[in-house]
């Protein structure tokens, strides 16, 4: 996180912004270069800084929490409304969509046949979390629930399968 005061420091260290030491340290280097080879763009950016450091400060901290949230590094350092909204959006949406790619993949590998155990398996997931997203997507038509002949309850999806039953049901749920 950056400092507003630091920041103040920095301006007044380097001559009231005319070498641009606080430009550096917000990571405007383009700018801090042309601060320090035109001594604060003739002292109108130095002054503009004086009066906008604080806005510049939030908007370099908003910058990085943004890059943290989306690279996933740093968590501790974003602020708690960049925490609570956008990251764990991102994550869900990401653990959703990787958790129904492995339940698909596991039944494409095993001629449409997925079980907890399987998924639970392939993502790391537990065989209660793993058994919750199958449970779903046979809620939304997407699968169906089918006892094999040794009798364990499997998942069952019809578009990975050749046939319309399989070898190993004796009968449906």
């Amino acid at each position: 996180m950056y400092s507003t005061g630091l920041a103040y420091f920095l301006w007044l260290v380097s001559g009231l912004g005319a070498l641009g030491f606080h430009r550096f340290y917000l990571g405007k280097w383009g700018t801090g270069l042309i601060f320090m080879f035109t001594g604060g763009l003739g002292g109108f950016g130095s002054f503009y800084d004086l009066v906008t450091m604080p806005l510049q400060v939030r908007e370099a901290n908003l910058r990085n929490a943004y890059r943290d949230a989306i690279y996933d590094r740093n968590p501790r350092s974003q602020p708690d409304f960049i925490q609570s909204n956008f990251k764990k959006s991102m994550r869900s949406e990401i653990k959703k969509d990787s958790l129904e790619r492995v339940i698909l993949k596991t039944a494409k590998e095993n001629k449409g046949i997925a079980t907890p155990s399987e998924v639970a398996v392939e993502s790391g997931l537990s065989i209660d979390q793993a058994k919750r997203a199958l449970e779903k997507l046979v809620s939304n038509g997407h699968a169906d629930i089918r006892v094999s002949k040794n009798g364990n309850m499997v998942y069952f999806f019809q578009e990975f399968s050749k046939r319309n039953t399989h070898p190993d049901f004796e009968d449906f749920i």
